[in-house]
């Protein structure tokens, strides 16, 4: 640790919580962001996360001969869509993503771009008009989720890999109609890993703002608007008991009831402070291991800490840091679960140097099976 650029203040944080295993609120309170970031965190990101016994089954042993030796064909969705937020710029970061290089990382790791497009016909944000103010740019969601809940559908069905790059977090509406639909075929139970700083899990009685990237877990999860929960085929797409969040850390009062109502589960950027990283993520392995099939992880880019993320459309501090949110993918792909996947809230507009789309790419590179060593 001594090698490491940190003060003097964050080294006796460091060293604190390496003796103790616990957290100092009264040390974290009057540290920066960046202390938090790289003094907080550099403790409990040094222990190595346990081993899952998943990795003994056949199941797995099948999958990571697989994906590390065979490769997959991935389908790649790009998904430009911005009508579900207030802040322009995410409808280009399926773009940024792709010129930030996801097609050579996916065939270095020895996979395989199948079908690389976009299953979108809308016009800009700037081109329409928002209607109801309770669930604006309605209707116009709604034909774009639908048109990727039938690719994602197709892609799933056929033992492809979708990935769907965002546009803001209102496709994973599209996303999930269509994991769900090809469950229902392939009889698979599925689940999801929401990897979010927010719930988005409003209704249009519960809205603030009337953006329905707010409304787009609670639809599929069948609360709300027919519209939305009814979207692609009629019921919800997943049971919100096989719903699970990490790195939540801003959620509106009505929201937070109603997510406690559904009976969701969450782990706060609090949950992550006290316990440790890895041993939250010992925690989702096991929430998921013995209740579904088939993972959904959506990745909201906005749930890392934003010195780290800065190109998306909500920056709120504190958040997951760089080596955290790494661990998360490769700790996720040991599983062998995670069948699909989302990326969202790309915004190049406020990025530095397109460094939000680069560490994308690295995220799905973790993901699919890139490793230190």
């Amino acid at each position: 640790m001594k090698n490491r650029c940190l003060s003097t203040v964050k080294r006796v944080f460091c060293y604190f919580r390496c003796e103790t295993g616990r957290s100092f609120p009264a040390f974290r309170t009057s540290l920066s962001d960046a202390a938090h970031s790289y003094g907080t965190r550099f403790a409990r990101c040094s222990t190595p996360a346990r081993s899952w016994n998943t990795k003994k089954s056949a199941g797995f042993a099948e999958w990571r001969l697989k994906w590390y030796n065979a490769g997959m064909n991935i389908n790649v969705l790009e998904m430009p869509l911005d009508l579900g937020a207030s802040r322009h710029g995410s409808d280009m970061g399926p773009s940024a993503i792709r010129l930030a290089g996801l097609r050579e990382s996916l065939t270095k790791l020895g996979h395989t771009a199948t079908k690389y497009y976009c299953p979108m016909e809308l016009h800009p944000q700037e081109y329409e008009t928002a209607g109801n103010p309770k669930a604006k740019y309605l209707p116009l969601i709604v034909q774009a989720c639908t048109q990727l809940a039938e690719k994602v559908e197709q892609a799933a069905v056929s033992d492809e890999f979708p990935i769907i790059l965002g546009g803001d977090h209102s496709i994973v509406l599209g996303s999930l109609a269509g994991m769900a639909a090809a469950c229902k075929k392939k009889g698979k139970k599925l689940g999801v890993l929401y990897v979010d700083a927010h719930g988005d899990f409003n209704t249009c009685d519960t809205t603030l703002t009337g953006n329905i990237h707010g409304m787009c877990l609670s639809g599929s999860c069948g609360y709300g608007i027919p519209e939305l929960t009814d979207l692609y085929f009629k019921g919800r797409k997943v049971d919100a008991q096989n719903v699970c969040y990490v790195g939540l850390r801003d959620i509106d009062e009505e929201e937070k009831k109603l997510m406690k109502k559904a009976g969701v589960t969450a782990y706060t950027m609090s949950d992550i402070d006290r316990n440790g990283f890895h041993h939250i993520m010992e925690q989702v392995k096991d929430f998921f291991k013995d209740r579904v099939d088939y993972i959904h992880l959506s990745f909201d880019m906005d749930v890392i800490d934003p010195q780290f993320a800065p190109g998306t459309g909500i920056q709120i501090p504190g958040g997951l840091n760089y080596r955290e949110a790494l661990l998360l993918m490769e700790e996720m792909s040991e599983t062998g679960m995670v069948h699909s996947c989302d990326i969202v809230e790309v915004n190049p507009v406020l990025d530095v140097r397109n460094q939000t789309a680069l560490m994308a790419v690295k995220l799905v590179s973790r993901l699919l099976g890139e490793r230190l060593y």
